[in-house]
Formats: structure tokens, C-alpha cells, sequence
């Protein structure tokens, strides 16, 4: 898979939330023999051991369960043991949600069906944004209490955490409290992780204006999942084919942030290298 990646022209590759412990000997090996170099991980990485599916929400951060929280910070750290070996500066983080029903699918659903702005639509907006901040104090604090547990140890190992803007309305850190959870973590050590399609998907609802978003966290930014939305939430797709202003986004981009193309396996190789260069041709080679 590594050689794959590498012989498509890419030097560095993020190892995800779906690698099991079985690849590792393998990974180690290429990495080792310099046909790869690893950019990034996404927690959790490996996987536990008899989880052989993707699942980066495995345990929460915050969890109400102790145990839960434990388990996470257990794993997050393999991840960055795992960071350290195969010399990847950054861990990806999923930071946790507030507990309640799934109203994102509904509002993609209405939105899906063209009845955004509807009567509907604005009652389950406003809805969402109600019960989530009623709810979202405990989840919070959970979130907030096991990142610091893990804080000095990646700042220990020489590692960024990358907290990723999430697609979920009940995900945290939610798009409006970024500010707040900046302010209250203001190591060098942890930084925002631009998501596109997730943002993307986020204005496609109507909870934040992609680029402004953007723009608002980029002295705290580190890098990027790159991907193009389909309307109305179709993600992961090549860059060029979707809705994604990769123009309008660029002022915010530099040199030294990591860029990671994060594509749907069902991408041709001819989409996956157009995409790439729809890219670089808006954005720079760099």
C-alpha cells in the first residue's frame, strides 16, 4: 500500500484511524528502508488490538465513563509511541461530543432535498444549537481533563496535536467555541487541523462560512485534510469535481503546514491525480 502511495509521486503518507496492529511490522519495514515518509497519524493508530475497522470515536474523550476516558488516553498514547517510531511530527485528534439524538443526518436529508430555509430546517437548526449547548458543559470539561493528561507527554515526545474541525453538529470543540478552546490550551503543541470537506459541509448546513473559519485559526494552524464536497454532502471527493473554493482558502495556506489528501477509495487513479493537481495548481507546489 505504501509503495502505491509512493509511486504515485507522493514522498509522505498519514497512516489513519484504520491501521490494525497487523500492518505495523510492515509499515516499520518500508519506513525503515526509506520507500516512505510518514507526515502524520490519525488517533487512534494502530487500532486496539480486535478492532479491524476504522474508528477514530472508539473512546471518547469525553466520555462520561471513566473508564471510557481511560481507555483513551491509553490508546492515544500507543499513538504516540507509534508517532515517535516512524518519526511523524503530528497526531490527529478527535476530541469527543456531547451526548444526544443525531440531528446532522436529518438536516443533510432536508438539505438534500432542497428544503433548506425551509420552516423545518430552521426549527432543527435552532434546535441543534439549543440542546447542545444546554448538554455540552460535562463534555467539555471531560474533553478538557483527559487532553491535559495527555498534553506533556506529546509535548514531551516533540509532537503537535492536530484538533480536527468536525463534520457532526454534536462533535466538539463545536465551530463556534474554537476561540474559547484555543485560549484555554495555548501550548505550541496543539493546533487546528483543517478538515475542507468537513468545513465544506459545515456552510452547506449553515453553521459557519468556510473560509472565515479558516482564516480566524490560522496562527494556530498546522495543516490539512484536503478533500472536495459534492452537494449537498458527498465528501472525500477530488479536489475540482465539488463545491470547495481551494482559491478562496489559499491566503491562509503556507509553506510549512502539512497537506493531506484524504480520498474516497472508490477515486480512480486518474481522479486521485487530477485532483492532486487541481490542487498544486491553486495552491503552489508546496
Amino acid at each position: 500500500m505504501l509503495r502505491e502511495v509512493r509511486e504515485l509521486g507522493f514522498e509522505y503518507a498519514e497512516l489513519s484511524h484504520g491501521t490494525r496492529i497487523s500492518l505495523m511490522p510492515g509499515i516499520l519495514e518500508a519506513v525503515d528502508a526509506g520507500e516512505i515518509k510518514i507526515s502524520t497519524l490519525h488517533n487512534f493508530c494502530p487500532l486496539p488490538m480486535g478492532v479491524n475497522h476504522s474508528a477514530p470515536n472508539l473512546y471518547q474523550f469525553s466520555a462520561e465513563k471513566p473508564r471510557e476516558r481511560e481507555l483513551a488516553i491509553r490508546y492515544t498514547l500507543k499513538t504516540f509511541e507509534f508517532a515517535e517510531r516512524v518519526r511523524a511530527p503530528l497526531v490527529v485528534l478527535h476530541l469527543g461530543s456531547v451526548e444526544m439524538k443525531d440531528y446532522t443526518d436529518k438536516l443533510k436529508d432536508l438539505l438534500a432535498r432542497g428544503e433548506k430555509g425551509s420552516p423545518r430546517y430552521e426549527k432543527l437548526c435552532a434546535e441543534v444549537s439549543e440542546k447542545r449547548e444546554a448538554k455540552k458543559e460535562r463534555f467539555v470539561e471531560h474533553t478538557y481533563e483527559t487532553l491535559r493528561k495527555l498534553l506533556p507527554e506529546a509535548e514531551a515526545r516533540g509532537l503537535k496535536l492536530g484538533v480536527e474541525n468536525r463534520e457532526a453538529l454534536e462533535e466538539i470543540p463545536f465551530e463556534t467555541d474554537f476561540p474559547f478552546f484555543f485560549r484555554e490550551f495555548t501550548s505550541p503543541a496543539v493546533v487546528y487541523w483543517h478538515d475542507t470537506g468537513h468545513a465544506q459541509i459545515k456552510e452547506n448546513l449553515g453553521f459557519i462560512h468556510h473560509t472565515l473559519h479558516l482564516e480566524s485559526f490560522r496562527d494556530r494552524l498546522g495543516g490539512f485534510h484536503i478533500h472536495d464536497v459534492q452537494p449537498p454532502a458527498r465528501d472525500h471527493c477530488a479536489p475540482g469535481t465539488g463545491t470547495v473554493d481551494f482559491a478562496a482558502l489559499k491566503p491562509s495556506v503556507k509553506a510549512e503546514h502539512i497537506k493531506v489528501f484524504e480520498f474516497s477509495p472508490s477515486l480512480s487513479l486518474e481522479e486521485v491525480k487530477s485532483g492532486v493537481e487541481h490542487v498544486k495548481r491553486i495552491w503552489g507546489e508546496d
